[in-house]
């Protein structure tokens, strides 16, 4: 199983990617013996700035073949982190690879919305991207604690 961050737009260095590195590294080494294999973010960028539309066929060249397609969007549903461990679990469970895509400034394109096998809301508000970035990956590493059954998530 691999997962894949897949975001519009390219993060230089900042506090936030210091932030999703270390939580990735994090991942990737509890990860492999979960079963979970590696995680990795893939950038994308619409540098004729043409819209969404433009930017899902950026994203969808990107998608790894037969991967669980996950949005991350504001109309998707508010799951608990131990719902997302199970829900990565079940994926791992069926040898799946799971592309979790985060869209550009204006979301993610109705027709690739539509294509998504499960779509996830952090709350009715907006986030920055590189902020849904971090919590992102927060929330892998976190889901891969929980299937390890780590005291790292605590109820």
């Amino acid at each position: 199983m691999k997962l894949t961050v897949l975001a519009v737009g390219r993060l230089r260095k900042s506090p936030e990617l210091t932030l999703i590195t270390d939580y990735l590294d994090r991942f990737n080494k509890a990860g492999r013996s979960l079963g979970l294999g590696s995680a990795s973010v893939v950038e994308v960028e619409d540098k004729r700035n043409l819209g969404m539309a433009e930017e899902a066929k950026l994203l969808e060249r990107a998608i790894p073949d037969g991967a669980a397609i996950v949005t991350l969007d504001e109309r998707g549903q508010i799951i608990s982190s131990p719902d997302f461990a199970d829900k990565l679990g079940n994926w791992r469970d069926q040898a799946r690879d799971v592309c979790f895509i985060i869209g550009g400034a204006d979301g993610i394109d109705p027709s690739l919305r539509q294509r998504a096998d499960f779509s996830i809301s952090f709350g009715q508000m907006v986030w920055p991207h590189m902020l849904v970035r971090v919590m992102l990956t927060e929330q892998i590493y976190r889901a891969g604690q929980i299937l390890a059954g780590t005291p790292y998530h605590r109820v």
